[in-house]
């Protein structure tokens, strides 16, 4: 099919052409090419002089060259708070500058404080051996410590055998002396002994060396007799040494198994407690703190009797 127009018409493309006209142009244009198009009847204007009526200005949600009326009231708590802020802010830094104050004050004295921190999930101690001890006494400190673990494992099974004779017959009253054992020794170990060591081992004080080696004397005793429990200085079979273990075992063997393990325990304290003291005092005579307890003594018997 031919036409007779060009599709390239300077009149399909004049904007300054007439309405009609262009129009018109449109129109065949539209057969250009070998194809007939039809534009959308809803984007065509019914007539052409049509006007499009402009969209109805949408309304502002608020007016941002308006100001906001805050009540005096509030604007007199915020100031009020304001102030109160500030007064608690200075309040805190002069509490913690007399509190680093005290500190320095207690530096400067010498006096340790000693912050609970073991065991770690409950502490109930403060002990801290790597940063407190010296380090060619940290391994004998480790020892004495696992002394007193040691004593405190003894007398928590000495607790559980006499528990299950206690089941088996054996009576209450050896029960509760074997909850006495423990309630008393483990703390009382604590501070009669392990204390006085680890603070003497920290300090390199001589008082405090004399302290230990009286009360660890005690201790070694203590566990050399609950590793035979004799019949006349304890109650029926409250510790598991080694004559309780073989008069329960002709009865009941788990007991005097129980027992047996019990003596070892102790029997092993002993031995390792033995080997404690024995290096505390080596350490003690070396480094001349026998001397010097024995002037620290004299002046101290001296002042007392001025």
């Amino acid at each position: 099919m031919a036409f007779d127009r060009n599709s390239f018409d300077e009149d399909d493309v004049n904007p300054f052409a007439d309405q009609a006209t262009k129009g018109k142009g449109s129109a065949q244009s539209n057969f250009s090419g070998g194809a007939f198009y039809m534009p959308n009847p809803g984007s065509v204007p019914s007539a052409p002089n049509a006007v499009i009526s402009p969209l109805p200005p949408e309304r502002a949600e608020y007016d941002r060259g308006g100001t906001v009326d805050i009540p005096l009231d509030n604007v007199m708590d915020l100031r009020k708070r304001e102030k109160e802020l500030l007064a608690k802010e200075a309040e805190l830094k002069k509490k913690e500058q007399e509190i680093q104050r005290r500190e320095d004050a207690i530096a400067r004295a010498g006096i340790v404080i000693e912050e609970k921190n073991w065991p770690p999930f409950f502490p109930l101690i403060h002990h801290d051996i790597p940063n407190e001890i010296p380090i060619h006494l940290q391994r004998l400190q480790y020892v004495a410590f696992t002394t007193y673990l040691g004593l405190a494992f003894c007398l928590m099974w000495n607790i559980v055998a006499v528990t299950i004779a206690w089941i088996n017959g054996e009576g209450v009253k050896i029960w509760l002396l074997a909850i006495i054992y423990f309630v008393s020794g483990v703390p009382g170990a604590y501070v009669l002994w392990y204390r006085p060591l680890y603070r003497a081992m920290r300090t390199d004080s001589a008082l405090k060396f004399g302290l230990f080696f009286i009360t660890y004397s005690i201790h070694i005793c203590f566990c050399t007799l609950a590793a035979i429990a004799p019949p006349i200085v304890f109650e029926g079979k409250s510790l598991t040494g080694i004559l309780p273990a073989i008069d329960v075992l002709s009865g009941n063997a788990i007991i005097g198994i129980l027992y047996l393990v019990g003596f070892g325990c102790f029997a092993l304290e002993t031995l390792l407690s033995i080997w404690v003291i024995q290096e505390v005092y080596m350490y003690f005579r070396g480094s001349g703190k026998a001397a010097e307890m024995k002037t620290q003594a004299a002046r101290q018997t001296m002042m007392a009797a001025l």
